[in-house]
């Protein structure tokens, strides 16, 4: 039997959940998006242009960032480790 009392328990408790959004597609998105505009004159395929490297300075920084989250995820991980180690002995 359908409780509807728990279901809309459930979706009202989900609405305030944020979903993780993946950068590389979002980066992908605009890129793909930039690349279907069709310029009507010299100054708005510079602004165009000038749009894809800033986007590729940001898809740059986001992967060195993504990097460095990475490797002190791993310190944390081995740190832990550690610390649990040391609390059995």
């Amino acid at each position: 039997m359908l409780d509807l009392r728990t279901m809309a328990k459930r979706f009202i408790m989900n609405e305030g959940v944020k979903k993780l959004v993946d950068w590389k597609s979002l980066v992908q998105s605009i890129d793909e998006s930039l690349s279907s505009l069709n310029p009507k004159s010299l100054r708005d395929s510079r602004r165009i242009e000038l749009a894809r490297h800033n986007l590729k300075e940001v898809k740059n920084h986001l992967r060195r960032a993504n990097e460095r989250v990475d490797t002190l995820e791993e310190q944390l991980r081995i740190l832990e480790e550690g610390t649990t180690g040391k609390k059995e002995k």
